[in-house]
Formats: structure tokens, sequence, C-alpha cells
């Protein structure tokens, strides 16, 4: 793994969880109370500093956690609506991101297969087509991904639209944290292994099941996957 690569791994989820605490900060200091309207990407990403996707990373958990509803479209009637105050929901997840650097690996991805698994079940019971098709969205940009760090952010991309397609939102701001944590040894996973075909495989088993309605051969297909992405986090070693 080159310092660049490790590098980008490493510098996002900073970025994100600072993002997170100057939106809350910001919407404090603003005076916002519930039905107010967050300013807009582009003047948040000026306000803080940061990129705009960032700021959209931010906003999709704040939207998780029901602290901000989004709405699509252009105009006044267009970007987040603030709908209660982050209060301990923003600070639990943070307190949750920050304190998975102290667990060991086998521990993280043993929750990491007990909620994936679970979802995945979950998703195949009733599976949620546009949940499903992000997760679609996410394969085809694995594929044309130029190096392990891009071809990583879109993995994320992938399971967390497993963990919507669950329909639970507390799994979802879970899943994102565990992600987020390991995203560093992702990278060295992916820069270890490397050919990802065998990741796209299992990305693609799960997705069909799923859409297959198949829970049993989607929970299989999870658990087949981290195997093979953290084989000495397995229960042998």
């Amino acid at each position: 793994m080159t310092t660049g690569e490790r590098r980008r791994a490493d510098a996002r989820p900073r970025a994100f969880e600072e993002v997170l605490a100057r939106i809350e900060e910001r919407i404090a200091a603003d005076g916002l109370t519930v039905g107010d309207r967050l300013p807009g990407e582009r003047q948040l990403a000026e306000q803080l500093g940061v990129g705009r996707s960032s700021v959209r990373e931010a906003l999709r958990v704040l939207e998780t956690l029901g602290v901000v509803a989004s709405q699509a479209g252009r105009g006044p009637d267009a970007g987040a609506v603030l709908t209660s105050r982050p209060g301990d929901a923003l600070t639990d997840l943070l307190r949750l991101h920050l304190g998975l650097a102290t667990l060991s690996m086998r521990e993280v991805i043993d929750t990491r297969l007990m909620i994936e698994q679970w979802a995945a079940a979950r998703a195949a019971a009733a599976p949620a087509r546009t949940a499903t098709a992000r997760m679609a969205e996410a394969i085809a940009a694995m594929d044309a991904a130029r190096d392990p760090a891009e071809f990583v952010e879109h993995d994320i991309a992938f399971h967390l639209a497993l963990a919507e397609a669950a329909g639970n939102r507390l799994i979802v701001a879970v899943v994102r944290a565990l992600r987020d944590a390991l995203r560093r040894y992702a990278v060295d996973a992916v820069v270890r292994l490397g050919d990802t075909g065998g990741l796209q495989d299992d990305h693609r088993r799960i997705h069909r099941a799923i859409e297959d309605g198949d829970a049993g051969a989607a929970a299989a297909a999870v658990a087949e996957h981290l195997a093979r992405a953290y084989p000495e986090s397995g229960p042998d070693s």
C-alpha cells in the first residue's frame, strides 16, 4: 500500500467526523429549530471549509438518524430540513465511531458478520428496489475503480445500501460507523488480495440472493465475503 493510498484512506474519516460535529455546532449557533432549513451543500461546504462530498455524507448520516429530512429538487423547497435536534443521537454515533479504534479486528468483523447477515436476510424477505438498485450501481462502480482506495469507497456504498435494504436506520448508522473505522484495513485487504474478482463475485451473489428473495443464500454469501476479505479474522485465527 502506497503512502498516498494510506493517506486517502485515513483522511476521510477524520473529515467526516469533523463535518458532523461542525454541522451540529452550526445548527446550535444559528438557533435553528425543527422545521428550519439548513444551508445548501455548497454554502455549508464554504462555511466549514470542506468538500461538498464530506458535507453530503454527513447530511446523509443526519438523515439516517432522523435529525434532518432531505428534499430533492431545486429552488426554495430543496435541501435539508431540521426534523429534530441532534442531541445525544449524534454524540453517541461519534462516540461509537471513535471507540471502535480500541477494539480488535476480530471483534469488529464478528460484529459486521452478525449485523450484515441479519440485514441481508431481512432485505431478501422484502427487497427494496431503491436499495438494491444502489447495490447494483456500487458493483458497477467497483468494476471501474482505478485504485484500491476508490474500490473501497464504492464497496462501502454497497454495504450501506445492503443495510438500508433491511429498513432499520440504527443498523445503517452502526454499519456506517463500522465501515468508516475499517476503511484503512479495507484498503489494505484489497491491496493484499490484488485481484478484486473474488470480492466482486461475492457482491454479485449477495445482490442476486436478495433480489431472488433467498434469505439463506444472502446470509451465506455475506459470511463467505467477509471470510475472503479478512481471512486473518476467521474463527481459527
